[in-house]
């Protein structure tokens, strides 16, 4: 492991236990909110952007779901494809997006799909289109305190070609591929956007990375589905997401490729 006395990032303590877990809060958000106790469905989402939570809820698909023992967010309850799983809106970045996903594990959840919005980095990609991330660059802090310093981290889940076979009946492009996770997505240049696309690198987010070593280092299965709606160099339409229907079905795909698995 890289070591600099000079970035406290690079000398995290990865061989030591957490002083202050999930578990711990936990059990205090349970006595303090006299929250019942039971576990979380067993697939769950975190849905970065909120949108479709909302209409998932406004649309009486979607209710809250009581049991979730959390401070910083609500979990709602959604059947589908015969499969109940809980969706948590509003996980932006990789620290909130690991957090979450952390108590989610503690709580039962056994695997944790991101959707998460994302830019093109591939100029071969059609806009808007699903990435269902193989990899990611690890172009943010998070991952650092779960795995030793590398270029990239791999997806802790062997889902992935489910996912692309159940996506692919949604009607919505699909590519299977690397992203590139930053925290400063307001400070990407078009010098590294031309360096990843070199390197074959389809989309750029912010919670990917993070969530993959969270999985890794803590052996549970983890997904990241990016969908790609904008990019500095497309001229059409920016932030083309699709309609909240469209993102019922993604949602239904995925349902479906976590019962495959």
């Amino acid at each position: 492991m890289l070591r600099s006395p000079n970035c406290p990032i690079l000398n995290h303590p990865l061989d030591q236990p957490s002083a202050f877990t999930a578990r711990n809060l936990i059990a205090s958000v349970r006595k303090v909110r006299e929250i019942p106790h039971g576990p979380v469905p067993r697939l769950c989402f975190l849905e970065f952007d909120g949108d479709l939570t909302d209409w998932l809820v406004t649309e009486g698909l979607a209710k809250p779901f009581p049991a979730w023992p959390c401070f910083h967010t609500k979990m709602f309850a959604i059947d589908v494809e015969g499969v109940t799983c809980g969706i948590i809106p509003r996980t932006i970045g990789g620290p909130y997006a690991v957090l979450i996903a952390e108590q989610l594990a503690a709580a039962g959840a056994v695997l944790i799909v991101g959707l998460t919005s994302a830019g093109r980095v591939s100029p071969d990609l059609s806009l808007p289109c699903l990435v269902v991330a193989t990899s990611a660059v690890r172009d943010e802090g998070t991952s650092l305190h779960y795995l030793p310093a590398s270029r990239d981290v791999a997806c802790p889940s062997s889902i992935v070609p489910f996912l692309e076979r159940e996506l692919a009946t949604t009607g919505w492009m699909v590519r299977c591929g690397e992203v590139w996770t930053t925290d400063a997505p307001y400070r990407e240049t078009k010098e590294q956007l031309r360096n990843w696309a070199a390197e074959g690198v389809l989309a750029v987010d912010m919670q990917t990375a993070s969530l993959f070593a969270f999985g890794i280092a803590r052996g549970v299965a983890v997904a990241s589905i990016a969908t790609v709606s904008n990019a500095v160099d497309h001229e059409g339409e920016q932030f083309n997401t699709g309609s909240q229907k469209n993102g019922l079905q993604i949602i239904e795909a995925c349902a479906r490729a976590a019962r495959s698995l």
